[in-house]
C-alpha cells in the first residue's frame, strides 16, 4: 500500500476502508426496513440541512418582521424561539416543517408512523442541544432521532 492509498482510506473514513476490505454494511435504512431509494428511504444530510436552512430563514423573517425591529435581537433571541415552536408544532402534528415539505422530507415514528407532540418535543430539545444531531449511526440517523424513536425519510 503506498502513501496515497493510506491517506485516501483515512480521509474517506472507517466505513469506506472496511467496505474496501470486503465488509458489507448494506444500505442506509436496511436495518429499519426502509427502501434503498425513492419515497420512504432515509433522507440524505444535504436535504436535511437545506430544510433546516429554509426553516431558519422563515423564522428569521417572522422574528424580524413581526416581533422586533433589530436584526441582531431577531437572530440571537427571537428566531431560535420561533424555530423551536415551529418544529415542535409542525413535526408534532403534520410530520414536517415548511422546509422539510419544500424539500420532500418527513419525520416518522418507527413504531406508529406518526410523530406525537411529546416525541416531537423530545426530538426538538435534543436537536437544539446540537451534539445529538451531530452523532450519527450507520443508517444516517442522528442521536436525537434514535432517542426519540424517529427517522427522517423522503416523501
Amino acid at each position: 500500500m503506498d502513501n496515497r492509498q493510506a491517506i485516501g482510506s483515512w480521509l474517506s473514513g472507517p466505513r469506506s476502508a472496511m467496505e474496501e476490505a470486503g465488509a458489507d454494511f448494506g444500505y442506509r435504512g436496511e436495518q429499519l426496513g426502509l427502501p434503498q431509494e425513492g419515497p420512504g428511504s432515509i433522507a440524505r444530510p444535504g436535504r436535511r440541512l437545506g430544510a433546516l436552512a429554509v426553516d431558519w430563514g422563515l423564522c428569521l423573517l417572522i422574528a424580524y418582521g413581526l416581533i422586533t425591529d433589530s436584526y441582531n435581537r431577531a437572530a440571537q433571541v427571537w428566531a431560535p424561539l420561533v424555530l423551536f415552536v415551529l418544529i415542535v408544532l409542525t413535526v408534532g402534528t403534520l410530520g414536517f416543517t415548511p422546509g422539510k415539505r419544500l424539500l420532500g422530507l418527513r419525520v416518522i415514528a418507527l413504531d406508529t408512523g406518526r410523530v406525537n407532540p411529546l416525541r416531537a418535543l423530545l426530538r426538538t430539545v435534543l436537536l437544539f442541544l446540537a451534539v445529538p444531531a451531530l452523532i450519527w449511526d450507520r443508517d444516517g440517523r442522528g442521536l436525537h432521532d434514535r432517542l426519540a424513536g424517529t427517522v427522517e425519510v423522503r416523501i
